[in-house]
C-alpha cells in the first residue's frame, strides 16, 4: 500500500460513524442496503448512502445492484472489499517479512514446514484467546451462536469474507472467499494451505473445544472459495 493509498483510507475511517459503518457492513453475512444502514445507526437513507459511497470509493467496499426482480428503483448491495486492508502509518511491508520468514522456515524441509504449521496453530489460537478476553464471554457457557457470531468477528478481522452455517448437531460447514496468505501461496500452495488451516483450526478450537477442520474444495484448485466441515467432537 502506497502512502498516499493509506492516507486516503484513514481519512475515509476518521469519521466515527462512516467507521462504524464498514464495521457493520464487515460483520455481515450478508450484504447490505443503504436502508438497512439508515435504520441501523438512525440516520437519513442519503446520508448513509454518502458514507457508503466514501468507503465504496477508497475500495473498503464494494457494491453491486440487487438484482432480485423486485420493482421499483434497484438496491445497492454493499459488503466488504476482496482488498486486504492495512492501516498501519507510515505503511510497513509486513508482506516482505512474512514471505522471508516462510522462505526461511520452508528451506529447512519438512521440518520447516511442521514448524511453519505449528505456528500458524498458535498463531490462531492466541488471537482467539485475545479475542475471548476482549468481549468478555464465557466460552464454556456462551452458546454456540455466540460463539460462531465471535468466530465471524475475528475471521473478518483477520482480512478474509467467511460464511457459517450449522449443518446438523456438531457440523458445521466454513466458507472464505478470499485469501489473506494469496501472495505467499502462489509461491508455496500446499505448505501455506496447511499453515492456513492450523491458523483457522485454533480459532474453532478455542472456542468449541475438540473439532477437525476437513478441508472440501480449495481456491488453490480453482475452486471459487475455500469449503471446509468442522466436525465437533464431545
Amino acid at each position: 500500500m502506497q502512502v498516499d493509498d493509506a492516507q486516503k483510507l484513514t481519512s475515509a475511517l476518521a469519521d466515527p460513524t462512516r467507521f462504524s459503518i464498514y464495521q457493520f457492513v464487515a460483520y455481515s453475512k450478508n450484504p447490505i442496503t443503504v436502508q438497512e444502514v439508515a435504520d441501523h445507526f438512525s440516520i437519513h437513507p442519503n446520508v448513509a448512502r454518502l458514507h457508503l459511497t466514501k468507503l465504496e470509493d477508497v475500495q473498503l467496499l464494494t457494491a453491486v445492484s440487487d438484482k432480485s426482480g423486485k420493482g421499483g428503483r434497484p438496491s445497492r448491495l454493499y459488503s466488504l472489499s476482496d482488498q486486504v486492508v492495512s492501516l498501519q502509518f507510515p505503511p510497513r511491508d509486513y508482506q516482505l517479512l512474512a514471505d522471508i520468514a516462510i522462505e526461511s522456515l520452508l528451506s529447512l524441509g519438512e521440518p520447516g514446514e511442521k514448524a511453519l504449521i505449528k505456528m500458524g496453530h498458535r498463531m490462531g489460537t492466541e488471537m482467539a484467546k485475545r479475542a475471548v478476553a476482549q468481549s468478555h464471554i464465557h466460552v464454556q457457557s456462551a452458546d454456540l451462536e455466540t460463539k460462531l457470531d465471535q468466530i465471524h468477528r475475528l475471521v473478518v478481522a483477520q482480512g478474509l469474507k467467511p460464511e457459517i452455517d450449522i449443518i446438523s448437531d456438531g457440523l458445521l460447514r466454513f466458507r472464505v472467499q478470499n485469501c489473506t496468505f494469496s501472495e505467499s501461496a502462489k509461491k508455496y500452495p500446499n505448505s501455506i494451505c496447511k499453515m492456513h488451516n492450523a491458523l483457522l483450526t485454533g480459532i474453532f478450537e478455542t472456542y468449541l473445544g475438540n473439532i477437525e477442520l476437513r478441508e472440501d474444495e480449495s481456491m488453490q484448485c480453482g475452486c471459487q472459495s475455500c469449503n471446509y466441515t468442522v466436525i465437533q467432537y464431545g
